[in-house]
């Protein structure tokens, strides 16, 4: 099942739109007025984009009077973090050994 989330999050990340919004949300709570305010599209696209944010779990939706404000949920983009991290190992050897081997490049006669 956490392959589905993943999945689910990596498809919502994939678009620089939903990007920016997580971005806004990551200062503070905002209505869908105020999330659409830097985009130059309709207001069911950006409905369209919060709906794909919402079932992947990096945002909610509260109920404030007439208000529905929006709030940024970090878990989903833990989960994506956890899973980069079990590749750091590999990248930081990686980068060891492309360290190692452009020292010999330019200093052969030190092996």
């Amino acid at each position: 099942m956490q392959a589905d989330a993943l999945s689910t999050t990596f498809a919502a990340l994939a678009d620089p739109t939903r990007r920016a919004i997580l971005a806004r949300l990551a200062e503070g709570s905002a209505t869908v007025k105020e999330l659409s305010a830097p985009f130059d599209m309709s207001g069911p696209a950006i409905s369209k984009h919060l709906r794909v944010l919402e079932r992947a779990g990096l945002i909610s939706r509260g109920k404030e009077a007439q208000w529905r404000p929006c709030r940024l949920e970090a878990a989903p983009i833990r989960a994506v973090a956890d899973w980069t991290d079990g590749y750091r190992r590999f990248w930081e050897e990686s980068f060891d050994r492309l360290g190692d081997y452009l020292e010999q490049l330019q200093n052969p006669a030190t092996k």
